[in-house]
């Protein structure tokens, strides 16, 4: 399936389970109805400025949250989450770290070591 219909169906799945018209939901989203149906039919890229009110419009959880960041990011071609890109840019040790999580070729297994340390203690020293 390509990424941009990926994308879509999650969010026409989202929309319809909040039992949201696609009217009601354009309007929570404060965009055009006929602009959400585009991207809920694969026609469009996920927009960068507006997933955030997308979010709130359909009441997502935050790991249905994070999953429709991932999916946007798929239909572009920077490919990196508009939720991490600012965080990453300005955290100096948080590119360092990746580059050298990378270098070393961290697999799924050791980034959820990291991710169990940094929710074990809110990631806070």
């Amino acid at each position: 399936m390509d990424s941009h219909l990926k994308f879509g169906k999650f969010i026409e799945t989202k929309r319809k389970a909040a039992q949201l018209t696609m009217r009601a939901f354009a309007e929570k989203a404060d965009m055009t109805a006929p602009y959400l149906s585009d991207i809920e039919k694969g026609r469009r890229a996920a927009p960068d400025s507006k997933l955030e009110t997308i979010a709130t419009a359909l009441a997502l959880t935050p790991a249905e949250r994070e999953e429709m960041y991932d999916l946007a990011a798929l239909t572009r071609d920077d490919q990196t989450p508009t939720d991490l890109t600012e965080y990453i840019r300005e955290t100096d040790n948080a590119r360092v770290a990746l580059r050298r999580a990378k270098d070393r070729n961290y697999s799924d297994k050791d980034w959820q070591k990291i991710i169990d340390i940094i929710e074990g203690d809110g990631g806070r020293r």
